[in-house]
């Protein structure tokens, strides 16, 4: 094909991007519209609004009612995903703040990206020597107590893909079987651990947070190094730590009584 060409295909796929967005715009403003309405008011042939409105059908992004046109199931979930990533870094401030008080310890913020976990904020502890983390910056999701917060949900399909990803660009000490069964200990127990697989001397407690409908959205861990978080203060962490993440997403929305977020721990 030709530049020329190139260009041509171009410029008729944004073409068609923009008329399809101002069929979602007229039924965002008129829905349920009928499909006569809809031709109207977009001022494109039947064929052409019968063509986008069936490929948003298809996408999910509108549903075909009786009356006609109204948007569809996948815009509300685009919209509640939208609310809490811009919500969640607000909402959890406060609380990372007081959990880095009272712990004396830096305190992390975490969301997903695919296969990898992306730091999105961090309250400093007070100790002398204290675990600093780069916002923006992405681990493996299987090397970080994050990560393994974030796919606490996830069953050992997923568990695994995390772990061969992070063999490849991380340093993974224990085996892939070990690594699934531990991630089942930390489902049940409602946090995660760090014992150092992400960065030598530095460990971490770490617990999910979940969005209205009980998905984990996000993921919340407090760091420090051996000398403050041996073995027993892990252990008498969790509690406090798991607490955090449940009143974050308390105030985004999340019931206990959700179904992917009222298990009893």
């Amino acid at each position: 094909m030709t530049d020329a060409n190139h260009q041509d295909a171009g410029g008729q796929g944004a073409q068609t991007l923009m008329r399809a967005l101002d069929i979602l715009d007229i039924v965002a403003q008129n829905g349920p519209i009928a499909l006569r309405n809809l031709i109207d008011r977009s001022g494109l042939s039947r064929s052409t609004t019968h063509r986008l409105a069936s490929a948003l059908v298809e996408r999910g992004m509108l549903r075909l009612e009786n009356q006609g046109y109204v948007l569809g199931f996948k815009l509300l979930r685009l919209d509640a995903q939208a609310r809490n990533d811009l919500s969640l870094p607000s909402v959890a401030r406060p609380h990372l703040e007081r959990l880095a008080r009272e712990q004396f310890d830096a305190v992390n913020l975490a969301i997903r990206d695919e296969l990898l976990v992306r730091y999105v904020d961090q309250v400093r502890g007070s100790r002398r020597i204290e675990v600093r983390s780069v916002i923006g910056e992405t681990r493996p999701l299987a090397s970080t107590g994050l990560g393994k917060a974030l796919m606490l949900d996830e069953g050992e399909g997923a568990w695994r893909a995390a772990y061969r990803q992070a063999k490849r660009d991380a340093h993974m000490v224990e085996s892939e079987d070990a690594f699934v069964a531990r991630m089942a200990t930390y489902r049940d127990l409602g946090v995660a651990f760090d014992l150092e697989e992400n960065e030598d001397r530095v460990r971490c407690v770490a617990a999910p947070i979940r969005g209205a409908g009980g998905r984990i959205i996000g993921a919340l861990s407090l760091s420090s190094l051996p000398q403050y978080m041996d073995d027993a203060r892990m252990k008498a962490l969790v509690r406090p730590v798991r607490a955090v993440g449940e009143a974050i997403g308390l105030d985004l929305g999340w019931s206990q009584q959700d179904p992917d977020g009222g298990r009893s721990h």
